[in-house]
């Protein structure tokens, strides 16, 4: 009895209690206060109408409604709007329900409260708690930040919308316990508001409020971004002209992100680099791929890697009878499964996810696992996809990323796979290097497979850098401004493609709704954007300055990289689907027994010397020319045939 009355008034919930205690006091001292002056403080008056039974009455009704808003919950020196309107909200209700009774329910003869209470009593009575409530609320919190300031910094900032996340925002930092805001101005690109005000904040343009006189003269730290579901090219249109004059950017997360329906000042993050590389949000239609995963049992391979595990959590989400995740690396599938197993028995208890740790080298496993849970849809995203380590180790490119996809893809064949949806790259085009080589072996295998039975349906989906992908440059980046720099870049001219995590692995999963068969689709990524750049952009992000704060060196091209990566070959051409931003490439008709045989001897021989190795791998891939590697000699049309 103790513990349990210890932890109820504990001092997180002793406040609250206390200030109920006052707010009902308030309501009596009020109430009798509320008579005197209807009466002209004539107590002779005042005893003639005035009663406990009236006390018991309004004290109770008003008790009901300050727990039924909770007007008394909130910390009383972060007491802002919404504490004031649960406050209006409890105390014109209760009025008006008194008001109601004194006119009707007091009247009726068998009722036990038969004193009739005056309406001006009732008014002034509901007016001067309203009051009373509100003004001691503003009185502690003003006296509380003379007497103990908990703020440090004042935070000039400006807020980006002055629509209904605005609002919120601006209420939301008026809570803050730690950081105390001063709101300069409201921006929002509607003209018709510009001059008018909002919570005594003027709304003003964009431009208006980055001029150097203006962000001077109030010393503007931030601009938060509090438009929901903001259009990317819009939302790094402003980040960019923020950045230019040393304005410090943050953003409000989706209203869906928000917890229990609410906003709070640490939910507010800082823009990011991948904020700024985000293309407009490619709307793909999910209905297809809900209509064939629903129900069927399917299996990933690298399924706690970046791409893999996003797959998953996709997928759960389509209600598939059974997930296989299978995956060679034991601690990442531990964390994927402590991960999904919290959220699976609440949100989705029909779905079961079976952990497999395996190796898709092993032919006689992989097979052993498809022979006995018989998967309908194969999600590949299993491979070694470092160019400069394989480079280095040719024979494990071969074996995980060529022999490793022929043993999934046979044993899909021979299991009865209805679709086999492989994740590939674009470093598989016009190949520079031993692991997009590996890829696009793997690329051919699949659809020569694709064109010789029709158990199982082959798909490729090709795209480019995935952002905070594992290994991926932009984390690296992170990890060097952290320690100080410099960024390192290969080169200053070297430019890749961009896409997230979540839009790859819609791709994947949309190509294995739409493919027949043999397609290999490529997605319209925009343009290639260039390191250098993105490096430049992620030392302002961080509020450094390029290269006063934090220098880019540039190292060289690695063996095997190129400066700009491709999605078509030369060979290959696009067809259309029924999305814009999705193709399929048009490639060259493949021979299977002739591809099979070769593969088969290629794997069969990662004993022999890597340049042994690569040399057959370049007679399968003829177009693979070796760029800034040691296997660049290995190009002459002399040393192209096999001794």
């Amino acid at each position: 009895m103790y513990k349990l009355l210890n932890k109820y008034f504990s001092e997180r919930f002793l406040s609250r209690w206390v200030v109920l205690a006052f707010d009902v006091a308030v309501v009596i001292g009020a109430f009798h206060f509320a008579y005197l002056v209807r009466f002209g403080f004539d107590y002779g008056q005042v005893e003639k109408f005035i009663s406990i039974n009236q006390f018991i009455f309004v004290v109770g009704l008003y008790l009901i409604f300050f727990l039924l808003t909770k007007s008394f919950s909130g910390i009383i020196r972060h007491s802002g709007v919404d504490d004031a309107a649960k406050i209006i909200t409890a105390s014109l209700t209760s009025g008006f329900v008194i008001f109601l009774s004194s006119v009707y329910v007091f009247k009726a003869e068998r009722v036990v409260f038969t004193e009739f209470i005056p309406k001006g009593v009732i008014i002034i009575h509901s007016l001067l708690v309203l009051l009373v409530l509100i003004l001691s609320r503003l009185f502690v919190r003003s006296i509380f930040n003379i007497v103990k300031p908990n703020k440090e910094k004042t935070v000039s900032v400006s807020i980006y919308g002055a629509g209904s996340a605005g609002v919120i925002t601006n209420n939301t930092l008026a809570r803050d316990k730690n950081v105390k805001y001063q709101v300069q101005s409201f921006i929002d690109d509607n003209e018709t508001l510009h001059g008018k005000f909002l919570y005594g904040k003027k709304i003003k343009s964009f431009k208006n409020v980055l001029t150097k006189v203006y962000a001077d003269k109030h010393k503007l730290d931030e601009i938060i971004i509090a438009i929901d579901n903001i259009d990317p090219n819009k939302k790094n249109e402003i980040i960019e002209s923020c950045l230019e004059r040393g304005v410090k950017v943050r953003i409000i997360p989706s209203a869906e992100k928000w917890v229990n329906g609410e906003l709070s000042s640490s939910q507010i993050k800082e823009v990011n680099i991948e904020d700024l590389l985000e293309r407009p949000a490619i709307v793909l239609n999910n209905h297809y791929t809900t209509k064939e995963i629903k129900g069927e049992v399917i299996i990933v391979t690298g399924a706690a890697g970046s791409i893999g595990s996003e797959i998953v959590r996709q997928l759960i989400i389509k209600e598939p009878s059974q997930i296989l995740l299978f995956e060679q690396a034991e601690s990442p599938l531990h964390n994927l499964r402590i991960e999904l197993g919290s959220q699976l028995s609440k949100k989705y208890p029909n779905v079961k996810l079976e952990f497999i740790i395996g190796d898709i080298r092993d032919r006689d496993f992989v097979h052993a696992i498809f022979n006995k849970f018989k998967p309908k849809i194969v999600y590949h995203a299993a491979a070694y996809k470092h160019v400069p380590l394989m480079e280095e180790y040719p024979e494990q490119a071969v074996s995980t990323n060529i022999r490793g996809t022929k043993n999934i893809a046979d044993a899909s064949v021979k299991s009865g796979v209805s679709k086999f949806v492989m994740i590939s790259t674009d470093k598989a085009v016009n190949p520079t290097n031993v692991m997009g080589a590996s890829k696009r072996i793997a690329e051919i295998y699949i659809q020569s497979l694709s064109k010789v039975q029709d158990r199982t349906k082959f798909i490729t989906t090709r795209f480019g850098n995935v952002l905070g992908s594992n290994g991926s440059v932009i984390p690296m980046f992170k990890k060097q401004i952290e320690s100080g720099g410099p960024l390192t870049v290969t080169d200053k001219e070297i430019t890749r493609y961009f896409m997230t995590i979540p839009e790859a692995c819609q791709l994947v999963l949309e190509a294995g709704a739409m493919g027949k068969g043999g397609e290999i689709f490529i997605f319209d990524m925009g343009k290639s954007i260039k390191i250098f750049e993105v490096a430049k952009k992620m030392i302002q992000l961080s509020g450094y300055t390029y290269p006063d704060d934090i220098n880019i060196v540039f190292t060289g091209l690695r063996p095997g990289e190129k400066l700009y990566e491709e999605l078509l070959a030369n060979k290959e051409d696009t067809i259309p689907t029924y999305h814009p931003k999705i193709m399929v490439a048009k490639i060259r008709d493949i021979n299977y027994p002739l591809i099979n045989t070769s593969i088969n001897e290629l794997t069969s021989r990662v004993d022999e010397s890597s340049y042994l190795l690569v040399t057959r791998m370049k007679k399968i891939v003829p177009e693979f020319i070796s760029n800034n590697s040691k296997y660049e000699e290995l190009d002459s049309e002399s040393n192209k045939k096999l001794g």
